[in-house]
């Protein structure tokens, strides 16, 4: 076995100890105090400490017998992470040939993840009413995010660096919680959001590969192929929700001023995206929009 598999194995293996949707009603539990599920999402979310982010207590087993809808308007950030300069930017591919820039990148990527896995607890906690296998769904999806967050955090460190040397954006908690509906919801994150990562993964797993740098491609496919679940996962409950994955039904739950502008990357990964159950009639829409002039309603305007 090579060095580099041998190394990829081991980040694999450290990430391991979050499996993709361990989740099982079987008996109540208190992890930590948190008496049920609704208590550990709010925890998370609120929680200012990185470590809890980085490596949280399993969750319990049971949702909470009964409870009103509770919309968290902002996540707790430990102090080591900042908020990003102006100017602090993705670096460009040229710029990628260096570890620090490479780090720089994977930093924001993780970022995603977190606010990613903070967002499906504030689902959890705003949309009480809705389905218990939807809501286990979602908890399922936060701790695959949390094991995406450590295998970025596992090759930053191999690049020199740690979470928190760099700036962060909340981009999806200034967007997500706008949200009113569960539908809305997983139009945004999931089959927004979420999908559009699918081209960016692949094109950044090509920009890393490109620079030499193979454990950074490999991990960014490796999430990318899992990432397809998870869009998949909201697609399914837009279509039991909605009766179909129709395009216009889709972009009139994206909340203004969100469009289907800026939920996708280029070129959009028609096969991926197929295998997570939009059809080739949505692909073709969402490739051929274009947001109208600023001020008109309709279509919807992409934000400034």
């Amino acid at each position: 076995m090579s060095g580099f598999s041998e190394k990829f194995r081991e980040i694999c293996n450290r990430a391991a100890r979050y499996p993709p949707r361990a989740v099982s009603p079987a008996s109540a539990s208190e992890p930590n105090g948190c008496p049920d599920i609704e208590a550990w999402a709010e925890h998370y979310v609120c929680s200012t400490d990185l470590s809890t982010k980085l490596d949280p207590p399993a969750p319990p087993k049971l949702f909470r017998v009964s409870m009103s809808s509770l919309r968290l308007t902002a996540p707790g950030r430990p102090p080591e992470l900042r908020a990003a300069r102006r100017g602090e930017r993705t670096p460009k591919q040229e710029a990628l040939d260096e570890p620090h820039y490479r780090a720089r990148t994977l930093h924001a990527f993780l970022h995603h993840e977190l606010q990613a896995a903070e967002l499906m607890c504030w689902a959890i906690l705003a949309f009480p009413e809705a389905e218990p296998e939807f809501r286990r769904g979602l908890l399922g999806v936060c701790l695959d995010e949390i094991r995406h967050m450590n295998l970025y955090a596992e090759h930053i460190a191999t690049l020199g660096q740690r979470v928190g040397d760099f700036g962060i954006r909340d981009w999806f908690w200034k967007r997500v919680p706008s949200c009113r509906s569960k539908v809305e919801f997983v139009a945004v994150l999931g089959m927004g959001l979420e999908a559009a990562n699918l081209e960016y993964a692949a094109n950044f797993a090509a920009k890393f590969r490109l620079a030499g740098d193979e454990l950074g491609a490999r991990i960014q496919e490796r999430i990318a192929a899992e990432e397809v679940a998870h869009v998949g996962f909201a697609t399914r409950w837009f279509v039991r929700w909605t009766g179909g994955c129709d395009f216009g039904a889709w972009a009139e739950h994206l909340p203004a001023p969100l469009s289907p502008w800026v939920m996708h990357g280029k070129p959009i990964v028609h096969e991926a995206r197929r295998r997570a159950g939009m059809p080739d009639d949505f692909l073709k829409a969402l490739q051929s929009y274009v947001p109208g002039p600023k001020g008109r309603t309709v279509p919807r305007v992409e934000p400034a």
